[in-house]
């Protein structure tokens, strides 16, 4: 049976439909993807994301234990501040990607993707030879996101904290509609400005900020978001997504994370591998692509064909841009081919479709 977050009621009570997402019972819409995709790009949009999972890696050697797992620097993180990161397996394939939050000097927070919480937890166990302690807190901790234009103003108003000295991927604790410990991180999947709101179930209640955040979001076009707006929101902006545009098969450089892979860090798992990767040259490359044709929608699985039809590749993650009335998508490139504005075909219902590499984003804020 699928998992239920705290918010289950909430989303009943606001008509959505439901579908199996990472083995949680998730909203996938509320009134429709298209209207809750534009609520967020021009007003502001709540997503219950509370499916995410969360663990707390706490000691002495905390530090030492994330840098050997992680690909990014979190020695450069201070108190209050977050960093976007990847683990990796030996051989360089992604493990998942995660956020890594620096709560204090020996104290870290790691959220990982819902559909790997089992995966990642048993992973990280496996790694650890220091005197630090993890805290798989994923069924304590609700996750709200809210994101859009007006999402600052709004929560501004049922909080102390000064969001303006919340700068982006930084966060800090307070109070949101008079619940304690919120953590409000400036932090999303959206391309927006906006915050997301890690709320303790033990010393707070996430159902009380919902209901006060539309209370007072009448005036600023406040609605509802699932997981279908999510997932066209964060194609326009041209982020990946784990299991369709990076997986274990792939590498972060690949997926044009190498901005993420700091290897004079001193190394990490997967570190050789990545460092031969670079030396011998990628050979494949993920990338963007445009249609203009609005008729035609690219989806995930579609090949990728040279002029004659040949595969060299695959459609990752694919859709009709609601922002720009055409169809956008992402796939792994021969590197030859992976060059903004060439010329490449899609495979649509046997019908050898133009696309224009694009280097996302594509919506370009």
């Amino acid at each position: 049976m699928a998992k239920r977050t705290p918010l289950y009621e909430k989303h009943q009570e606001y008509g959505a439909r439901m579908i199996d997402f990472g083995g949680f019972d998730m909203p996938v819409q509320y009134k429709g993807i298209k209207q809750e995709h534009m609520a967020v790009r021009e007003a502001a949009g709540l997503f219950d994301v509370s499916h995410m999972g969360e663990f707390i890696i706490s000691g002495p050697e905390a530090l030492k234990w994330i840098q050997k797992i992680t690909i990014n620097d979190a020695s450069s993180l201070k108190s209050g501040k977050a960093q976007y990161s990847a683990m990796c397996y030996e051989n360089g394939g992604i493990v998942d990607d995660l956020l890594v939050y620096r709560l204090q000097e020996d104290r870290f927070m790691l959220v990982v993707n819902a559909s790997n919480i089992e995966k990642d937890r048993e992973w990280i166990l496996s790694q650890n030879s220091y005197d630090a302690d993890f805290d798989d807190r994923s069924d304590t901790v609700a996750l709200l996101a809210l994101q859009g234009p007006k999402s600052p103003e709004l929560l501004q108003k049922l909080t102390d904290l000064n969001l303006n000295e919340i700068k982006f991927y930084s966060f800090e604790k307070g109070s949101v509609a008079g619940q304690a410990d919120v953590i409000v991180s400036a932090t999303g999947y959206t391309g927006e400005k906006g915050f997301e709101l890690y709320i303790d179930t033990e010393k707070a209640n996430p159902s009380v900020i919902w209901d006060t955040l539309f209370q007072h979001g009448k005036d600023y076009g406040l609605q509802a978001a699932g997981l279908g707006a999510r997932d066209t929101l964060r194609l326009e902006m041209g982020l990946a997504l784990y299991g369709n545009d990076i997986t274990a098969g792939t590498t972060p450089l690949e997926a044009r994370l190498g901005w993420l892979t700091k290897f004079d860090k001193g190394p990490f798992i997967g570190s050789e591998a990545l460092k031969k990767q670079k030396k011998e040259g990628l050979k494949r490359k993920l990338m963007g692509f445009k249609i203009e044709d609005s008729r035609q929608i690219p989806r995930a699985g579609y090949d990728i064909c040279s002029p004659d039809g040949e595969k060299t590749g695959f459609v990752t993650s694919g859709t009709q841009s609601i922002s720009l009335g055409i169809g956008i998508g992402m796939g792994y490139l021969p590197i030859e081919d992976a060059i903004e504005g060439n010329t490449i075909y899609i495979s649509i219902r046997k019908k050898l479709i133009p696309a224009t590499v694009t280097k996302p984003p594509f919506l370009k804020k």
